[in-house]
């Protein structure tokens, strides 16, 4: 049998596991001086916000607990299981190479790099799913084949926490609060970087919108409405997107703690496949 694991950088929650037939490793998150596990249990979304609203020091995150993740793992492969792990970008996180030391012994285990995080995570595992007949040593090659198609959109309404957790240049900082431009977020090769720039959170939807067809998304898979704490924006995003796509728009996703945090609140975008 061929199990699945994703950290919860995945914002896959614990309803949803086995939709997408996964086990899922929680990352955790130091708030002032406790720390939590980020579970969707020890720290749900909305104590969490008003957590960070009373602390000084920006929440950081780190790798989840290793002990109980070898002792899980150890338990499926000497049950004969094979093994998939699938991490948030080694760009933005230790967590990867961390898991490809641990597991380094263990040939029925594979650690892959997303490049990726929240639903580009989700969309390798449904793609994952679809193709469960790829041979064990031919996962990573094609996995890194899909992850190109994977494109994250995101227009976050508050700079702040994007500079805070080190995700955002001071300069782009002070030209978007300064001039009210509104980037648009994403990944290229593995890190987060400004897409593109737009004068005002309007023209920032239209652009976002419209790149659905100009990119030619892939609707044989879930288009995921992403958003942090408030589903406003996110609303209002899909009403300019073109009728054919708003049937495929059939994830929304609440962004686990351990991502909401650089995104800050009301925060949104799109997640999707291209062609």
């Amino acid at each position: 049998m061929r199990r699945i694991f994703v950290d919860s950088g995945s914002s896959i929650k614990k309803d949803e596991l086995a939709k997408y037939n996964v086990e899922l490793i929680p990352l955790k998150i130091l708030i002032g001086d406790r720390e939590y596990l980020d579970d969707g249990i020890d720290l749900p979304i909305d104590k969490f916000y008003k957590l960070i609203e009373t602390e000084k020091e920006f929440p950081k995150t780190s790798l989840p607990q290793l002990d109980v993740l070898e002792k899980r793992v150890t338990e499926c492969t000497n049950n004969g299981d094979e093994v998939v792990i699938i991490t948030i970008s080694s760009k933005i996180s230790g967590e990867n190479n961390a898991l490809k030391m641990l597991f380094e012994d263990n040939k029925n285990v594979l650690v892959l790099d997303s490049m990726l995080a929240v639903g580009g995570i989700r969309l390798i595992v449904d793609y994952l799913n679809r193709n469960k007949d790829i041979p064990f040593d031919k996962i990573e090659e094609k996995v890194n084949e899909f992850i190109p198609k994977v494109q994250i959109m995101a227009i976050p309404e508050t700079l702040r926490n994007l500079l805070k957790g080190g995700r955002l240049s001071k300069t782009e900082w002070l030209l978007g609060s300064i001039l009210q431009i509104k980037p648009t977020i994403g990944f290229k090769d593995g890190k987060v970087k400004v897409l593109s720039k737009n004068r005002g959170l309007k023209k920032a939807m239209k652009e976002v919108a419209s790149m659905l067809s100009e990119l030619n998304c892939d609707t044989d898979y879930d288009i995921i409405a992403s958003y942090t704490y408030n589903k406003s924006n996110v609303e209002e995003l899909i009403s300019m997107v073109d009728e054919k796509y708003k049937s495929a728009i059939r994830v929304y996703d609440n962004l686990d703690p351990a991502i909401a945090v650089h995104w800050g609140p009301n925060a949104f975008g799109f997640i999707f496949v291209i062609k």
